[in-house]
């Protein structure tokens, strides 16, 4: 069983960035795909950013429109992390962001909740105007 951890959450300003981490239990997070995703009060959870496991020294990644160019995910295997750098945030940003990993280390549909097999606690993110 892995568990996984948010952290890096917090309340800022419109414009600031924030860093999350996620930290995953035992040997076999470099295996995992990682994806983040978001729930927004009154909001369905929505799928933010994904990152596979590396295969041939590579790693792909996805994002979902609203983020992308101010959202990056990366992982460090050695540290069992993934990280999502948040940049330029704006107040639609605000959710509770969560973790999750696939035990296959990759998929096609990374937006999907149902391909993801462990998920965290999440962690607040509020961004005020």
């Amino acid at each position: 069983q892995v568990q996984l951890v948010e952290s890096g959450g917090g309340s800022v300003q419109a414009g600031d960035s924030l860093r999350l981490s996620c930290a995953a239990s035992g040997r076999t997070f470099r295996r995992y795909a990682m994806g983040w995703f978001r729930q927004a009060p009154g909001k369905e959870q929505e799928f933010v950013a994904y990152v596979s496991a590396v295969a041939w020294g590579v790693t792909t990644t996805n994002y979902a429109d609203s983020v992308r160019g101010r959202f990056t995910i990366s992982r460090d295997n050695d540290k069992n992390t993934v990280y999502l750098q948040m940049n330029s945030l704006k107040p639609g940003d605000t959710a509770v962001y969560y973790c999750a990993g696939n035990r296959y280390g990759t998929t096609l549909t990374p937006e999907r909740r149902s391909d993801y097999d462990y998920w965290g606690q999440g962690t607040q993110v509020t961004v005020s105007s």
